[in-house]
């Protein structure tokens, strides 16, 4: 079966009201919140509060100076369709709806960047300071 896409941002739509990524349908509703969520801030964080990994990525980001917007998914009442959408953006099967799975994740100037190990290897290859200054979350 075909379907029309159109393409808003990194993500595509078809016309049955469905988003399609990677071969996975999520509701659209899903998907525009996660999109409406990412473009608040120049940073957003998607975490779990009780995440030692979600904490080191807060700290990270805080510790240069970057105020980001964090959503605690454990926090939120739709927290678990957003969580099982982001693991299917990030292409992971892992982890249940209540399990932390994939997180952090993170959005950099409305773009997706990745979890954990992307973010890290961003910092330490040095890419991540000019992604945050082009978002206009560092002025250094």
């Amino acid at each position: 079966m075909q379907y029309k896409t159109e393409t808003r941002g990194s993500l595509s739509y078809n016309n049955n009201s469905k988003v399609m990524n990677n071969m996975n349908v999520f509701p659209s509703e899903t998907l525009a919140k996660i999109e409406s969520m990412a473009a608040e801030n120049a940073v957003v964080i998607f975490s779990v509060s009780t995440c030692c990994m979600c904490h080191a990525i807060k700290r990270l980001f805080r510790g240069m100076g970057v105020s980001p917007a964090v959503h605690e998914l454990d926090l939120l009442p739709y927290g678990v369709e957003i969580h099982r959408a982001l693991l299917r953006l990030l292409g992971c099967s892992s982890g249940g709806a209540t399990s932390p799975g994939a997180l952090p994740v993170v959005f950099i100037g409305g773009k997706m960047v990745g979890a954990m190990e992307r973010v890290m290897a961003s910092h330490i290859n040095g890419s991540l300071v000019p992604l945050l200054k082009d978002a206009g979350a560092l002025w250094l």
